[in-house]
């Protein structure tokens, strides 16, 4: 989901909490120092240009590519939440897209997606076009670079916890369907597009689609914060309730939607795709209020709601 609407929808869910110490924040490469709180929430989203303003010189700051430009946004955040001498904790919202159980060479899967797994950076692959390969390279340095913030080297002057998130479905608040939504109903109203470059390229990527409720992301960034375990945390964890095949995706979409015509050609490949291990945030307090299977069904009644159905 964009990241303007996932911030939309995290200050939606924390309406109810009192006096919270954080800032909210949506950023692309560049933004202005913090004054006051205690935990930072980062969105990072993808650059457009490849150049930035120098706060100092007042003078562009040329990159060689996005991945570059990503890589510094990153680290020109994680500066400033240390440099403003009041942020204790930055949480990175990160994508399930840096998470990729696939081996360094690109042939073959490990057994699970979790923490551990990294995209390789030097493999091509058959759904993805030009920006999402450097959407998905951009996403892995990016996240690479604030987790060093984490290493005894950097001194400890800050707890970097980055939350791995799924392809994000549920309800919305916007006046539109959300992407990350009509990727996952794609099979139910043959959005080509989103079928392709979105379900059967993370499946290529990841070997299954991991799925997670907007609300649950939400509370688990919240969790990072408040929680009960979570008095000291940095790290990666993975927030994602489950992971499904595209097939197993369709044939949720036929079984329980029966009125959604899925044509054959959007019924993605036969078997089982790559379990996902989400234990460590669960082992952590956390609990999700949605299984895979109901944010796909969230997810259609949300594109039906909006108009965005077969």
């Amino acid at each position: 989901m964009a990241a303007n609407s996932f911030s939309k929808s995290l200050t939606l869910s924390n309406t109810t909490r009192t006096a919270p110490r954080s800032v909210c924040k949506t950023i692309s490469s560049g933004y202005s120092v913090f004054t006051s709180g205690y935990s930072v929430f980062f969105f990072p989203s993808f650059p457009s240009p490849l150049s930035e303003i120098d706060k100092e010189t007042k003078k562009p700051l040329q990159y060689k590519d996005r991945m570059e430009a990503m890589a510094a946004g990153s680290k020109s955040i994680a500066e400033s939440c240390i440099k403003s001498g009041t942020v204790k904790r930055l949480i990175y919202t990160a994508s399930v897209m840096a998470a990729s159980p696939l081996f360094q060479d690109g042939v073959g899967y490990g057994d699970a997606i979790d923490e551990s797994c990294w995209t390789p950076l030097n493999v091509s692959f058959k759904y993805c076009d030009t920006f999402t390969l450097e959407y998905t390279r951009g996403k892995t340095v990016a996240e690479k670079e604030v987790l060093k913030y984490n290493d005894a080297a950097a001194g400890g002057k800050l707890e970097v916890v980055s939350l791995v998130t799924g392809l994000v479905g549920g309800d919305t608040i916007l006046s539109h369907v959300p992407t990350s939504v009509e990727v996952i109903v794609s099979p139910a109203t043959g959005n080509l597009f989103g079928y392709n470059h979105g379900l059967m390229l993370i499946q290529e990527l990841l070997g299954s689609v991991p799925l997670v409720h907007v609300e649950d992301a939400c509370e688990a960034l919240v969790f990072c914060v408040e929680g009960e375990k979570t008095a000291s945390l940095k790290g990666r964890f993975l927030c994602a309730a489950g992971s499904l095949s595209v097939r197993e995706i369709a044939t949720c979409i036929r079984g329980r939607h029966p009125e959604c015509h899925v044509d054959a050609t959007m019924m993605g490949e036969d078997g089982k795709g790559i379990k996902l291990d989400n234990s460590k945030l669960v082992e952590m307090g956390f609990r999700y209020k949605y299984d895979a299977k109901g944010v796909i069904e969230e997810s259609l009644e949300c594109a039906k709601r909006l108009g965005c159905s077969s």
